[in-house]
């Protein structure tokens, strides 16, 4: 009985281990990006990253001086985004795109993605973090 006991408590314990701690790792838009920091990034695709909790979509974005600054672009989950239009195959490598959004509050080359503007036209709304500004464009 106490073997059983204390099997039945342990993975209770671990239970809770592994679904806490995704949880406690995930963050408000406040605590790591700056609503009064807008950015817009024109820029070209290197990676797509399809992971939880949040997406991220590399761009290289060239400087006026030539140089090539390699942002990372905080996206929703890959559920919410394939919901919203997107595939795996709709930001291959090379995509040219212009990404709308809010620099980390660190000034690192980070940014919770708002909106992101395909060659087409077609924009996707990448946004998926709570507390991140909305702006209307209609």
């Amino acid at each position: 009985m106490r073997t059983k006991l204390s099997v039945i408590l342990s993975g209770a314990a671990l239970f809770l281990v592994v679904a806490v701690v995704p949880a406690l790792a995930h963050h408000a838009f406040a605590a790591e990006f700056d609503s009064k920091k807008p950015v817009k990034l024109r820029g070209t695709v290197t990676k797509m990253e399809w992971i939880n909790p949040h997406a991220w979509i590399h761009i290289d974005v060239k400087k006026q001086d030539g140089t090539v600054d390699e942002w990372m672009i905080e996206a929703g989950t890959p559920n919410t985004l394939l919901r919203r239009g997107f595939t795996r195959d709709s930001l291959k490598p090379g995509t040219e795109v212009l990404v709308d959004g809010y620099q980390s509050k660190d000034g690192s080359l980070r940014a919770n993605g708002r909106d992101l503007t395909l060659p087409n036209g077609q924009i996707l709304f990448l946004g998926a973090t709570p507390g991140a500004p909305y702006e209307d464009k209609k």
